[in-house]
This record gives C-alpha cells, sequence and structure tokens, in this order.
C-alpha cells in the first residue's frame, strides 16, 4: 500500500501554455530527492482539465518514465463522461502507472447508482489498481460513504481520496471498507488528523512546495505520534490556506515559479495568481521555511 505525502505534482508549462517538459523532469527529480513518498501526475493540480487526451497520455508517460521505478506514480485519469476515463486509464496502464486516481464524474451530477455503474465499467475495463476521488467543492457530487464501500467490492479498487475536510469521513470509510483498503485525505489543512483517524496519507497540494517537511508530517502521524506530527504541520498551516486564495493550481503554480522551479506558464479559463494576494502567500512561504 502507497503510504505518506503523495504529492499532487504540477505540470510545469511555458508562458504560451506549452508544456515544459524539462522542467517537468528536474522537478521530478527534486521530488524524489526531498522524499516525497509518490507523484500523483495530471491530476487537478496537474491540470487534467486543460489539457487534451494525447497531451494527457503524454504527460503521464513522461512522469512515468522518468521516475523510472524510483517511486509509486498514480496517473489521474478520471473523467465526466465515462469512455473518457476508460481511454486515459488505458494509457495509463499502457505507460507503466502503478494505479489511477479517478474524480467522481463532474458537472454531469450522477446519482450514487450512477457513480457505481461508472467507476464499475472502468474497472471491468481496465486491468489497473484504481483510486476513488471525492471532491465534490469541484464536481458538485458527493460519493457516499456506502458508496464508496459498494465500490470497493470491485476487485481493482484498491482506495479513495477523500476530500471533503471532514475527518468522520475517514472514519467511516474505514469502518465499512475494512484495514486492506487505502484511504487518503485529498485536503492538506485537515490531513494530519485524517491520517490520525486511519487514513494512510495525503494527496497533497502543500507538497508541491514543502515535500520534505509534508513527508515528514505524514509519517510521524502515520507512526500514531500526534505531538510531533503537530509540531512539525504547525509551520505549513498557512500554506494549507494561502494555496486556496484562489483557485487550484493557480496560487501553488506560482509559488512554485517563485522558487525558480518553473516558469509562468498556466492555461486558459486558469489565469495567472493575482498580484493582490502575492504578499500573503509569500508570507506563508517565510513561515514555512521556504523563501
Amino acid at each position: 500500500m502507497i503510504q505518506g505525502s503523495l504529492v499532487a505534482i504540477v505540470t510545469p508549462m511555458h508562458p504560451d501554455g506549452r508544456i515544459d517538459e524539462a522542467a517537468f523532469r528536474k522537478l521530478i527529480d527534486w521530488h524524489i530527492e526531498q522524499g516525497t513518498d509518490a507523484i500523483v501526475a495530471v491530476g487537478t493540480s496537474g491540470e487534467s482539465a486543460t489539457l487534451d487526451e494525447k497531451e494527457h497520455c503524454e504527460a503521464i508517460s513522461l512522469v512515468v518514465e522518468h521516475v523510472a521505478g524510483r517511486l509509486p506514480v498514480i496517473a489521474g485519469t478520471g473523467a465526466n463522461s465515462t469512455s473518457e476515463a476508460i481511454a486515459l486509464t488505458a494509457c495509463a496502464r499502457e505507460a507503466g502507472a502503478d494505479a489511477c486516481l479517478l474524480v467522481t464524474p463532474y458537472y454531469n451530477k450522477p446519482t450514487q447508482e450512477g457513480l457505481y455503474q461508472h467507476h464499475k465499467a472502468v474497472a471491468a475495463a481496465v486491468d489497473i489498481p484504481q483510486i476513488l476521488y471525492n471532491v465534490p467543492g469541484r464536481t458538485a457530487v458527493d460519493m457516499l460513504p456506502e458508496t464508496v464501500a459498494r465500490i470497493a467490492e470491485l476487485d481493482n479498487v484498491i482506495g479513495v481520496k477523500e476530500a471533503t475536510g471532514k475527518v468522520e469521513r475517514i472514519t467511516q470509510i474505514r469502518e465499512l471498507c475494512g484495514p486492506d483498503f487505502a484511504i487518503y485525505s485529498g485536503d492538506d489543512a485537515t490531513a494530519r488528523e485524517a491520517i490520525l483517524a486511519g487514513a494512510n496519507g495525503d494527496i497533497s497540494v502543500t507538497a508541491n512546495i514543502a515535500p520534505a517537511a509534508m513527508h515528514a508530517m505524514c509519517a510521524a502521524a502515520l507512526a500514531g505520534d500526534r505531538d510531533k506530527a503537530a509540531e512539525l504541520d504547525a509551520p505549513l498551516a498557512g500554506l494549507h490556506q494561502k494555496l486556496f486564495l484562489e483557485s487550484n493550481p493557480i496560487p501553488v503554480k506560482w509559488a512554485v515559479a517563485e522558487m525558480g522551479m518553473i516558469e509562468r506558464g498556466i492555461r486558459l479559463p486558469l489565469t495567472w495568481f493575482a498580484d493582490r494576494y502575492h504578499d500573503e502567500l509569500r508570507a506563508a512561504m517565510k513561515h514555512a521555511g521556504i523563501l
């Protein structure tokens, strides 16, 4: 089971929106050096919604190829069309990803039965470990713990990223799905408490700019050391908040660029981080010891 701090890695881009492959490779190497436990490629933070299917598959392949087995790679392959989710998941399997992360179909607002049938279809079509991803704040649909448990009965569904920020959801899912089902927090602000409550790790935005600190905090929480985890998390608390001053990944791409690791590239309809927020996020980065 993959545990710890799993970075929801940004997709570096040139100012004209083209994917910056050289920067991507350097960023991957840096995360490995810093102790990141796994890379989640082309998820929300990786601008999955602005990449076309060919680019999406190429980005997954780049990450898998460059990581070269040094740590696990989870590919974001969710879509609001079941057929597209199957196609992207097949690409990830062909590329050699260790698992896939599939967001609940967004905008469509499917029923709980629709969510089950969607994931059943993807699981049946592509033989690769699959992780569910519940983020109702972005998708307008909430996958309930009972539905997670039902989908978890499918052979290749191995876990869930729960991004409601409700720690009690972690407890509910653990009780329903048992000890062998992977549960990941998708909310940095509550990740420490989520892990202490039984989650296996955090699929993290903050880890894009503080990978070593997030790895250490998650490791302490996984070891059950509540005091040490709280001590390590305290300097990061500002980042957990300020990285969402505008929609993710707008602030985090600015922060990674501020560290000199990527160019100022993002794709419409996302725009570059507004000037009026720079001082707030920069102060949080300084407090965390990043700048």
